[in-house]
């Protein structure tokens, strides 16, 4: 097979201005059915009840991954880096494109409940009988694995995994520009361009020129602001508590035999644990939103009051809560459960952090998962530096866990109950 296509592709992008496609297999993989079904899941999940323009797609955000990639990959070779066979840029960019390829329905959400991951999907999707499949089998029988190990992190030039993952990748690079453009805000915004300039293969290792310092902190601090500003935003995590309620009470309701007046196949599957790829793939958003739809009139009360509240935008309230006691929380929820409400799903404490930047402990792990590998400065004298060891502004926001409890609540149905309510309920929420 031709590498290359005889006349270069390209895609208009608001991010990137362009997009371009020189290699035929990137070309074939992008008109797959599964790389297409990523049209129909958004890259923000549920933001878009709260910022109305973050309608774009993890198939948008796959081709912009791929195009910084590309141009890295470029950058690289400007500066005479050596090892770069053609087979293994071709990898970069498939396991660039492909990074999101096992993302389902509201993903986040959906892989809370049912304790499933993306990156394993993905790697299924690689593997299996499938196009992508196929289109990568044309560049050698084991170019599949390769892909997958890339994602999985086991391929052996780390090189080629800090390019999609690590603490300055181009995943991240292209989801604070283009989660900030489709929001319409400006702090999500950084100087690209300065930074692919800058940024040098060292030693197994991509490293940042110490003249580029400047421009890693606006990334940073880029990355601090639009994790606080959007991606924790209280009105879109209560749009994630009933959603993940949603998923929750039809789970449990499959476990106890409910019958449901509509059960497609893919989504008794997920319930049931037995789902497959070719199941899971039909499962995009605008499918999981007809299932929801239809439970609106189930018989099951709590059900449907959560699938109206999903779809009508009737979202919890919060309040925020410095210090949640736990006798606290149980009175609240006894009063709960004496006017109706079910404190299982009608109240939920929700705590938020993010660490901006991490300093690599190579004997420290956090979570069962080891830390980032970090961000090194490179002199002029060749030596290499973790930047917040230069850099004032990083070591400010190094592990820092900034974060507030909210209590989230139907606020209506506790203006309804009324009197019937505590004084101290009553004042804590202000009713």
């Amino acid at each position: 097979m031709n590498p290359y296509i005889t006349e270069e592709k390209v895609f208009k992008d608001p991010v990137h201005k362009y997009i371009y496609v020189q290699d035929q297999t990137i070309w074939d993989l992008i008109n797959t059915k599964e790389f297409q079904r990523l049209r129909r899941i958004r890259q923000l999940g549920t933001s878009y009840l709260t910022f109305h323009g973050a309608e774009h797609s993890r198939f948008s955000h796959s081709l912009g991954v791929y195009e910084i990639t590309r141009k890295i990959i470029s950058q690289f070779e400007r500066n005479d880096y050596p090892g770069w066979p053609r087979e293994e840029k071709l990898l970069a960019l498939c396991a660039a494109l492909l990074h999101d390829l096992g993302h389902g329905p509201f993903s986040h959400s959906l892989e809370e409940v049912f304790d499933t991951h993306h990156e394993e999907w993905t790697c299924s999707i690689l593997l299996e009988d499938t196009e992508i499949n196929r289109v990568l089998k044309q560049v050698c029988d084991d170019f599949p694995d390769k892909v997958a190990a890339v994602i999985q992190k086991t391929y052996p030039n780390p090189i080629v995994i800090s390019l999609i993952s690590s603490q300055m990748d181009a995943d991240r690079m292209d989801y604070l520009l283009r989660d900030a453009y489709f929001t319409g805000v400006h702090y999500g915004n950084f100087d690209l361009e300065r930074i692919l300039r800058v940024l040098r293969p060292v030693q197994g290792k991509i490293v940042v020129k110490e003249s580029g310092m400047h421009a890693v902190e606006h990334y940073l601090m880029s990355r601090y602001q639009m994790y606080w500003q959007i991606y924790f935003h209280p009105v879109t995590r209560s749009s994630e508590i009933i959603l993940r309620q949603i998923f929750r009470r039809a789970k449990e309701l499959f476990e106890q035999n409910y019958r449901f007046e509509w059960m497609p196949e893919p989504i008794k599957q997920l319930l049931d644990g037995t789902i497959t790829v070719k199941s899971y793939l039909k499962l995009d958003e605008a499918y999981v939103q007809a299932a929801f739809l239809h439970w609106e009139d189930e018989g099951d009360a709590l059900l449907a009051e959560l699938c109206n509240r999903f779809l009508n935008r009737r979202l919890y309230k919060y309040i925020t809560m410095t210090n949640p006691d736990d006798t606290l929380l149980e009175e609240i929820s006894l009063q709960f459960a004496s006017i109706g409400l079910n404190p299982e799903y009608h109240m939920e404490i929700d705590f938020p952090f993010d660490q901006p930047y991490d300093v690599y402990r190579p004997d420290s792990k956090k979570g069962g998962k080891e830390e980032k590998t970090p961000i090194l400065l490179l002199d002029e004298q060749d030596r290499l530096t973790e930047i917040s060891a230069k850099s004032d502004i990083v070591r400010s926001i190094t592990g820092l866990h900034q974060g507030e409890y909210h209590l989230y609540y139907p606020e209506e149905l506790l203006i309804e109950a009324g009197t019937k309510l505590s004084l101290a309920v009553r004042e804590l929420f202000k009713l």
